[in-house]
């Protein structure tokens, strides 16, 4: 068995031991390739500044590629004995480099390395999350724009209220979508800070340069004092967190109107059947179980920014153990939120709407107020046509006129969808993904 990094003349206790690894090596799986860059540049660094020689530096960076292309292709292995993905790498070094591959710990800690691990990952899930949003977004402001002309009602408390549209409704969703991406570019931004070089949190005697691994890492800035380097762990998991449970409500709400416009009671849209259940006892049913799960996965997510401030609320600065449990219900997450983008915008994309819901005089009285309406711009002061017309419904007189037309900014009849997607263009513009995606393609090359 091999000795870990940390091992001096004793052995822990096995079942000690099980306890403190947990899943972190299962959790690890998920930093490899990241691992394998943050080193990548790291070592970069080593050599500029004489710890390591240029050709101990060309045998270890092809060596690390050569760890990045199996770990990109999931073949990525923590053997058993080896604690977690940092000593993995470095074993793997050392068996094909000999003591070359030790070399390659000078200058930080496991503490910045994971760091720098959760970083990369992270920025990358938040770019794959954004690119997502923005299907979705797009397959949203697609069917706003087709059905901009379908009235259907309006609620408000669950009764009828007054006349919408189906424009309204897939355009409200999309920009709902476009103020969880600024959550989601604020996230981003504080994710993508360099950590390396803080060590356990205090720095090192050592002469790094730590700028040079910002910009070959492709971060914005680093984290500079390093006491709050290591203070941001768990942080920029709760921040990220945060960002994700607004996208999560934003999914969850919407799952919960497509169950219930799906629903026999009010048919105002039908799901793909591809995307729809059966029952075991009734043959007609065709159950919208792919929304409810999505309700309930991003319920689940919406949580996450608690259960990450709950473990790491009440620490001091300095690195604890306990931040080793954030990676249990953060990372996994991301594959969950993308899953449920996924499946949401291939839904709407084939979702079928009901162009003939009005024709049901159940609906009428949502047009009283077009009506209440009518009558003050013809002169009746308005209380008095709110009464009028209130009447009229009691005494059932009241025949509704179902040509609207609203015209102001955000109504029925001027949906600003062309706006809503500058809106959304432009928070994604800011994010500026092609700098991370250019440095990591320069450190691979």
């Amino acid at each position: 068995m091999a000795s870990k990094l940390w091992e001096k003349n004793f052995e822990v206790n096995k079942e000690i031991e099980r306890f403190t690894v947990g899943r972190d090596r299962e959790m690890d799986l998920y930093l490899a390739k990241y691992d394998v860059l943050g080193s990548m540049a790291h070592i970069t660094m080593l050599q500029s500044i004489g710890l390591l020689e240029p050709n101990e530096l060309q045998q270890l960076q092809t060596a690390l590629k050569e760890i990045y292309a199996t770990a990109d292709r999931g073949d990525f292995l923590i053997e058993d004995g080896i604690e977690d993905v940092h000593s993995q790498v470095e074993l793997m070094l050392t068996r094909q480099l000999g003591d070359m591959g030790k070399k390659i710990h000078s200058g930080r800690s496991r503490n910045d390395q994971v760091l720098v691990d959760l970083k990369l990952f992270t920025r990358r899930q938040l770019i794959d999350i954004a690119e997502q949003v923005k299907v979705l977004f797009d397959e949203l402001i697609a069917k706003s724009n087709q059905y901009k002309n379908v009235l259907m009602p309006g609620y408000t408390h669950l009764q009828v209220a007054m006349p919408s549209s189906f424009g309204l409704w897939f355009g409200a969703y999309a920009e709902s979508l476009c103020d969880d991406m600024l959550f989601l570019q604020a996230a981003y931004k504080m994710t993508n800070r360099n950590p390396l070089g803080s060590a356990a949190g205090y720095g090192s005697s050592f002469p790094l340069n730590r700028q040079m691994t910002t910009d070959l890492l492709g971060f914005d800035s680093m984290d500079y004092n390093v006491v709050y380097a290591q203070m941001g762990r768990g942080k920029t998991e709760r921040n990220v967190g945060f960002a994700m449970a607004t996208i999560a409500g934003t999914l969850s709400k919407m799952a919960f109107d497509a169950c219930l416009f799906n629903s026999q009671n009010f048919s105002f849209v039908k799901l793909p059947k591809e995307c729809t259940t059966g029952s075991s006892i009734m043959p007609h049913k065709k159950n919208p179980d792919v929304f409810e799960l999505i309700r309930a996965k991003c319920n689940k997510l919406q949580a996450l920014p608690q259960q990450v401030t709950l473990i790491m609320n009440n620490l001091p600065c300095g690195y604890f153990r306990d931040l080793q449990i954030i990676k249990e219900v953060f990372l996994p997450a991301f594959d969950e939120l993308k899953d449920c983008l996924q499946t949401c915008a291939y839904i709407i994309n084939k979702i079928e709407v009901n162009e003939h819901i009005l024709d049901n005089p159940m609906y009428d009285p949502m047009f009283s107020v077009e009506e209440v309406n009518r009558l003050a711009a013809d002169g009746m002061p308005f209380r008095d046509a709110y009464k009028k017309v209130g009447l009229d419904i009691e005494a059932g007189n009241f025949t509704p006129n179902k040509q609207i037309h609203h015209t102001h900014e955000g109504s029925i009849g001027n949906l600003c969808n062309d706006q809503i997607t500058a809106l959304m263009q432009q928070t994604l513009d800011g994010f500026h993904f092609e700098r991370v995606i250019e440095a990591e393609k320069q450190l691979l090359k």
